[in-house]
C-alpha cells in the first residue's frame, strides 16, 4: 500500500493546472476551521497532501499532529516547509493509535481517497475530546461548473473522475446528499455544512479571466451558503 501512496506524490509537487483550484480551496478551509473553533488547543490532521493546511495551522495550536501513510509525501512537505513544527507521523489511518484526545480532528479532502470512508469516520471518533469537533472537507461532484458541463453535454457523468483525480488518488466524488449519508451512518451529528469556493466555470476559463483576488475571495464567501454548488463541501461534526 505504501508504494501505491508514494506514486501520487507528483500531484503535490506544484506542477499541475489544478494547483490554481487547490490554492484557493486549501488556503480557505483552514481559516474557516480556525474561525469556527477559536478556542481549540489541540489538532489532529489526517493527511499532508499539498501541505497548505498543515502550514497554515502551524503555530495556532498547543498540540498539532499530522498523519500520513506516504514517506514521499512527508519528505516533500518537509522540503517545502522546513520550519513547520507539527508532529508528523508516518502511519496508515486504519492502524493509528494514541492515548491523546483532541479538541478538533480535520479530515481535509481525505474521504475521497480512502477505501472505506465510513470506517475512517467511525474510527477517529474515539480520538475526540468530549465536546470536540470533527471537520470534514470533500470535493463536490455537483459544483456549478460541472453541472454546466453536464447540461452542455461536455460531461456525461457528474461522478466521472478526471485524469487529475486519478493522479491524486481519488476514488470518488461526493455530493451534499452522499456526504450527509456517510456522516450519519458513522454516528455523528452535523452542526453545520457549508461550501468552499463557488466555482462557476472550468479552471482554464477562470484562469484566462485573470480575476482580481477580491473576486476569488468573494466566490469563497458566497460559497459558504451554497455547499451544493461549491467546489468543496465543509462539514462540522459532533
Amino acid at each position: 500500500m505504501k508504494n501505491i501512496l508514494d506514486t501520487h506524490v507528483g500531484a503535490y509537487e506544484g506542477q499541475n493546472i489544478y494547483d490554481f483550484d487547490n490554492e484557493i480551496l486549501l488556503n480557505w478551509y483552514p481559516k474557516r476551521i480556525m474561525k469556527l473553533s477559536p478556542d481549540a488547543k489541540s489538532l489532529l490532521e489526517l493527511g499532508l497532501g499539498h501541505g497548505f493546511s498543515t502550514n497554515m495551522f502551524g503555530g495556532s495550536f498547543d498540540s498539532h499532529s499530522v498523519l500520513d501513510g506516504s514517506s514521499s509525501v512527508i519528505e516533500n512537505f518537509k522540503k517545502r516547509y522546513p520550519d513547520n513544527k507539527a508532529e508528523i507521523i508516518e502511519v496508515f489511518f486504519e492502524v493509528y493509535q494514541t492515548e491523546q484526545r483532541f479538541d478538533i480532528i480535520v479530515l481535509g479532502f481525505i474521504l475521497e481517497h480512502v477505501d472505506d470512508p465510513k470506517l475512517i469516520l467511525k474510527r477517529f471518533k474515539q480520538f475526540l475530546k468530549p465536546g470536540g469537533k470533527m471537520y470534514v472537507t470533500v470535493p463536490n461532484a455537483e459544483v456549478l461548473n460541472r453541472r454546466l458541463g453536464n447540461l452542455a453535454g461536455l460531461l456525461p457523468d457528474l461522478q466521472e473522475l478526471s485524469d487529475n483525480d486519478l493522479l491524486l488518488g481519488h476514488k470518488r466524488y461526493y455530493t451534499v446528499k452522499t456526504l450527509t449519508e456517510d456522516i450519519l451512518a458513522a454516528g455523528y451529528d452535523i452542526e453545520r455544512m457549508e461550501g468552499i469556493y463557488l466555482k462557476p466555470l472550468a479552471t482554464k476559463q477562470i484562469i484566462s479571466l485573470n480575476l482580481d483576488t477580491r473576486i476569488i475571495r468573494s466566490l469563497c464567501e458566497i460559497g459558504i451558503s451554497y455547499p451544493e454548488l461549491s467546489c468543496g463541501i465543509l462539514a462540522q461534526l459532533k
